[in-house]
Order: structure tokens, then sequence, then C-alpha cells
């Protein structure tokens, strides 16, 4: 199977952490979007949406972090995506929890619109309002996130054990980092951080993100949280 990534990459990286920690080999190629490769017309023809992550398994092409991350744990049978029907149903709604309103208003909202040029409002005035709009938001998915989907008594987004919800949401959460956010006010989310940076292909999966995203952004202000 071949994974068609960005080292950079939000969406990218779940997969790439998954595949390590579960010991999936994957064959990667890079498409750099920093230089608009995503456009051209060798990935259009891959993936017309222009996006990464992009799975190959032979003749078969599966697009979207979320779907790859179930079917690659569906294919090698991980306890990371339970087969018991409740279960299962509950790392779904997590899933899709990460993937809509927490990935729009944290991300595109909030970090984005500071970290990328292309991403920033056209106008001062602008700017400041998708900020403020964005952070408003982000702070009651962030209190939603601490005290109701991880809670004081859980390690991980769905209960004890680590799911592939754990994997794509914790990568979504990292992107604070960019902007210096500080989770001291979110003591189950920073706990629930710890148990995923523990992980043993952690630093590796992230090197290039921390390199190119968060030192750079090291003595830039921000609004953060």
């Amino acid at each position: 199977m071949k994974l068609y990534y960005h080292p950079v990459s939000t969406t990218s990286r779940p997969v790439m952490l998954f595949a390590a920690e579960a010991g999936i080999p994957l064959d990667y190629e890079v498409v750099d979007l920093f230089t608009g490769a995503q456009y051209q017309p060798a990935f259009s023809a891959i993936n017309p949406s222009h996006q990464v992550p992009v799975l190959e398994d032979g003749d078969f092409r599966l697009t979207e972090s979320s779907a790859i991350l179930k079917y690659l744990a569906d294919m090698h049978v991980s306890s990371a995506y339970p087969s018991a029907p409740h279960a299962r149903a509950r790392v779904n709604e997590r899933l899709d929890w990460f993937n809509t309103g927490f990935y729009r208003d944290f991300s595109y909202g909030f970090i984005y619109p500071q970290i990328f040029p292309t991403m920033r409002r056209a106008d001062d005035t602008l700017q400041a309002g998708t900020i403020a709009y964005g952070r408003e938001k982000a702070l009651g998915w962030l209190k939603v996130l601490d005290e109701n989907l991880i809670g004081r008594h859980h390690g991980y987004v769905c209960g004890d054990a680590i799911t592939i919800a754990d994997y794509l949401g914790s990568i979504m959460m990292l992107a604070g980092e960019c902007i210096a956010c500080n989770t001291k006010a979110y003591p189950n989310i920073t706990r629930w951080m710890n148990n995923m940076k523990a992980l043993k292909h952690w630093s590796k999966v992230n090197e290039v993100f921390y390199q190119y995203m968060v030192e750079p952004n090291k003595d830039k202000a921000f609004t953060a949280l």
C-alpha cells in the first residue's frame, strides 16, 4: 500500500502515526504542498480534490484521513477500531466530532488564519474579527473535549483505551502549539495529549511539523487561547 502525504499535513500525520504504531507497512510518497504539487496534473489524476492523504491499495484509492484510518484498522484487525457495535459507533462519533466543528473552528477559524499568509483575511479589521470569532468557538469546543469527551477519569477520547479517534484528534490539537496555545486550563486535555506524546513514534512523525511550523513561530506574537 502507498500513502501520498506531506509530513506537515494535519490530515496526513494521524495516518502516519497510526501506521507506525500498528506496524503497518506503507510506501510513502511526498506530495509537496509548499510548491503546489497537489495542483499538478500528475496528482490531480490521483485526487481531483488536490488534498492529501491518499491511500493506494492496488487499484483501490481512498481519500480522507478518517476513512483511511478506518480502512487500515479494519484491514489489520486493530483494537484501535473495535468491532463491537456500540464501541465502534463511539469511535465514529468522536472522529466526526473532531473532523467537523472542532477542526473547522480551532484550525481553519483560529490557528490557520494566523500562521498561513494565504489564509489571512484581506484587511486588519476582517482578520481581527475572524480570529476573535474563531477563538470564541474554539474555546467552546475545548471545554466539551476536556469535560465531556475525555473527562476526569479517562486517558483517551473514547475511554481508557486508545482508538483511531485519538490519532486524528491529537494531531488536530497539536496545531495549537504553532501559536503557543496553553492548555493549562484544560487538565484532561493536557493528560490526554501527554498520553499521546508518549507514543513510541510520536516524535518522529511530528519532527518536520515542529521544524517548520512550531520553531519558526516561537518569537512571533499571536492571539492564543
